[in-house]
This record gives structure tokens, C-alpha cells and sequence, in this order.
């Protein structure tokens, strides 16, 4: 996540989670953020405005008519400074305020000034976030087009168990920067695979590759960021669950070309980014293989091909993405790939560079197109990557 250049401008209100909003101030000055804090009078006495002023290394502004600071209409000034307005933790007094356009303190007024996107983050006892009321204001918040970061479930403050406690800092990093994200990708639906598959030798070992999956997790996360629908087909990986996506976990290439060509149908998008296996053993061992004779011989065979089958039965108006991983003849292993799996863009990559390949952050791709296009992007982190392949493909659906 960077967030270099932008402004966010966070509300503190008064609830006991808002000591929880100085980790969020930190996380946001490491992203690379500026940060500028607001408190109602409430907030202060959960927490002292000095705290927020050492992690911002910025003055927080509490009082609407506070004389000490250079003269400027300050809520106007913040309003206008932000590029993303956040109010964590949010009580049902401040939601009900801006449902309702109520502007008398410096955080409502300042809300009620600013264009900038709005997150909000309730945190409240249950029975209020339950109570009908707040349900209707949040409602009306979320017509108006605010982003809501909706409460965790468990033991509140009160002693209370239920929704309630304040989203924890991932979840509100996350709904900060889908608000400053233009949603370029909403209505679409998206289907990503991503990982290695293993194809079993024995119960205990198997064949398998050494993808990480990070490039197809980057792909299903920032489709997600975007606003797509995505459903991430993933073979066996340890990374966490992107924010927003459906996960489906499979294990071999069978079970994968199984669970994808069940979903494909109602993609606008099909990105194949999982390094398949091509082959399995002909015969799984019941039994775990003793070591025997100094060599060993194991029968394979061919694996469906889930790229070739997607692209012999794409529905008019869907695109097929495939990837490719060289360590020789990159353009023409990959040009060839393109055409016999019928894609409208493939990925191509080299083992052999530098900062691509597996278990990397970075990626180095060379894009190429049905039409006969080649593009060569610069050495990029994987995310950089996943929005550049979004990029093309929204310019090929527009054609």
C-alpha cells in the first residue's frame, strides 16, 4: 500500500476505541500518507491530542474557534486539504450528525465542507449499531456514496458480545485507499487463478513447481480494489486472503481446471496466472514408496488444459488472459501460446531476468495481444503489474 502525496484528514470521536485510531496514524505516516487529526472534545478524554500530534507530526485542531494557529478558516482549509476524510472510530452521534447535515462542532463542520471521499467506521455498543436509527443514517450515508468500514463482532468495552468493535487497522487501511481508488472495475466480474497445483506421487509426496501465487493474489486483490467481483481459484499457497475476494482452494490441476471451467461462464475477465502442473503421475501409490533400487521410474500423463478449454469456449465479449513462463524464446514460445489457447493478451515472463519469476515481489512482463501488439513495461512490484494487465484489458474491452 503507498499512499505518498495524499492527504487524509481522520476524525477522532469520542469512544473508547479511539486509542485504536494512533495505530491507524502510524500505518498511514508509514504508507507514506500526511495526516492531519481532528478531535471532537469528547475524544480527548479517551485519548490526549499530544499522542496524535507525535505520530502526525502535526497539530490536532479541536476547538471550532481555537485563536492559536495562522489565520486561515481552518475547517474550510482541511476540507479543501484532504484527499480522503476518515472518521475512526465513528460514534452514532457523528453518523447521525452527517446523515443529517448537522455541522456543530470542527469535526461536522468540517465534514460537511469537504468533497473529498468519506470513510466512516462506526464503533459503538451493539444495541446502538443495531438500533434502527443508526441502520437508517448509515443507509443514507452509503446513498450519498460514503465508504463504511462495518464494525468487528465480539466483546465490546461494555462487556457486551456483537457487532460493535471498531474494524482492526487492515480493514480500515483498506477501505481508505478503495475510497481514494477509482472503481473503474465495478460491475465486472472477474476470475483469477493463482499458485501451483500438486499432483500426488504417494500420500505423502507430491509433483509441484515454485510459484508463490503473489502475482495472482496481487491480480485478485487490486481487481477487488477496483470494484470487480473476483473469484480467486488458488492451488495450495501461504498467503492471506485478499480483501473483498472469493476464494476457492483446490489442489491439483484437475481439481483446478474442475472449479474454473464451473465459473467461467459469467466472467468479463479471465486472468490464468496459476503455474499449473502439466503432467500428474499415471498411478497414485496407495501406500507411501520405500526406498528401494538407486533409480526410480514414475509414469506421467497429461493434465487437462484449462487455458486451451477457456479459450474454446469464451462467450462473446469475455477476455482470456493467459501467462507464460520462459526460460528460452520468450516472444516466440509466448506468441505461440497466444494463438493455439485463442487469449486476447497473454503475460510472458523470464526466469532468467532479474527480479522476475517466482517468489518474488517484482515482476518483469512482456505483454502481448491478439491484434499482434507487444509491449515491454519496466521492472515493476507485482501489484504495479496486476493494474497495468487491468489497464489493457478495460482499453480491449472498450474496442
Amino acid at each position: 500500500m503507498c499512499l505518498s502525496g495524499k492527504t487524509v484528514v481522520l476524525c477522532v470521536t469520542g469512544g473508547i476505541a479511539a486509542y485504536k485510531a494512533a495505530d491507524l496514524v502510524s500505518k498511514l505516516r508509514h504508507a507514506g500518507a500526511a495526516v492531519r487529526v481532528l478531535m471532537t472534545e469528547s475524544a480527548t478524554a479517551f485519548i490526549t491530542p499530544m499522542t496524535f500530534e507525535t505520530l502526525s507530526a502535526n497539530r490536532v485542531v479541536v476547538d471550532t474557534f481555537d485563536r492559536d494557529f495562522a489565520w486561515e478558516v481552518e475547517h474550510i482549509a482541511l476540507a479543501k486539504a484532504a484527499d480522503v476524510f476518515v472518521i475512526a472510530p465513528a460514534t452514532a452521534n457523528i453518523i447521525a450528525k452527517a446523515a443529517h447535515g448537522i455541522a456543530d462542532d470542527m469535526v461536522s463542520t468540517t465534514l460537511l465542507a469537504t468533497r473529498a471521499p468519506v470513510v466512516i467506521a462506526p464503533a459503538m455498543n451493539t444495541g446502538m449499531y443495531d438500533n434502527p436509527a443508526t441502520q437508517r443514517n448509515l443507509e443514507t450515508l452509503r446513498a450519498r456514496g460514503f465508504h463504511i468500514v462495518d464494525p468487528a463482532a465480539g466483546r465490546l468495552a461494555c462487556g457486551d458480545d456483537g457487532r460493535g468493535k471498531l474494524a482492526d487497522t487492515a480493514a480500515l487501511l483498506h477501505g481508505i485507499e478503495k475510497a481514494l481508488t477509482p472503481q473503474d472495475l465495478q460491475g465486472r466480474r472477474v476470475l483469477v487463478t493463482a499458485g501451483p497445483t500438486q499432483e500426488a506421487l504417494d500420500p505423502v509426496r507430491y509433483l509441484s513447481n515454485h510459484s508463490s501465487g503473489k502475482q495472482g493474489y496481487a491480480l485478485a486483490a487490486r481487481a477487488a480494489m477496483r470494484g470487480a467481483e473476483v473469484t480467486l481459484v488458488s492451488g495450495p499457497t501461504a498467503l492471506d486472503t485478499p480483501a473483498g475476494v472469493t476464494l476457492v482452494r483446490v489442489v491439483s490441476a484437475r481439481e483446478m481446471y474442475d472449479a474454473v471451467l464451473a465459473r467461467a461462464v459469467g466472467q468479463d475477465f479471465i486472468i490464468k496466472a496459476a503455474a499449473v502442473g502439466d503432467y500428474r503421475p499415471a498411478h497414485m501409490a496407495e501406500e507411501k514408496m520405500k526406498k528401494g533400487a538407486d533409480e526410480l521410474t514414475v509414469e506421467l500423463t497429461r493434465n487437462p488444459d484449462i487455458l486451451a478449454a477457456l479459450g474454446s469456449c469464451k462467450r462473446p465479449g469475455q477476455l482470456l488472459c493467459g501467462f507464460a513462463m520462459e526460460t528460452q524464446n520468450l516472444l516466440e514460445n509466448a506468441s505461440g501460446k497466444l494463438q493455439r489457447k485463442h487469449c486476447d493478451m497473454l503475460v510472458a515472463n523470464s526466469l532468467r531476468d532479474e527480479g522476475a519469476g517466482f517468489q518474488t515481489d517484482t515482476n518483469r512482463a512482456v505483454l502481448l495481444f491478439a491484434d499482434g501488439r507487444v509491449e515491454y513495461p519496466p521492472l515493476m512490484r507485482k501489484e504495479a503489474l496486476a493494474d497495468l494487465i487491468f489497464d489493457r484489458l478495460l482499453a480491449l474491452a472498450a474496442e
